[in-house]
């Protein structure tokens, strides 16, 4: 379904998210540093701060059906192309 826009040059995506699967920056939180509460170690404990998950993304140029189109590609998505040479019902699509 995604590919079949690459295909015909529509650009239908934000900058930071895979035009294949659609994977985007994901949000949680980070410590510093875990300390257990034991041992009245409560007001040690750093707090947790919010941060985001980046993807892997790339360029890449992928032939798909023989045109050859330049976009941006997760590395999960990259690594089944390679493997298997399809993704998500094409089966015809290499990286160039």
């Amino acid at each position: 379904m995604v590919l079949r826009f690459l295909v015909l040059g529509h650009n239908l995506f934000m900058s930071y998210i895979c035009e294949i699967c659609g994977k985007t920056n994901s949000i949680g939180r980070s410590q510093q540093h875990q300390r257990g509460v034991a041992g009245k170690r409560w007001k040690n404990r750093a707090q947790e701060t919010p941060r985001s998950f980046k993807i892997n993304l790339q360029k890449k140029t992928i032939k798909v059906n023989g045109v050859e189109k330049q976009v941006k590609v997760c590395a999960n998505c990259i690594k089944r192309i390679k493997k298997f040479n399809a993704i998500r019902g094409y089966s015809n699509i290499t990286l160039v």
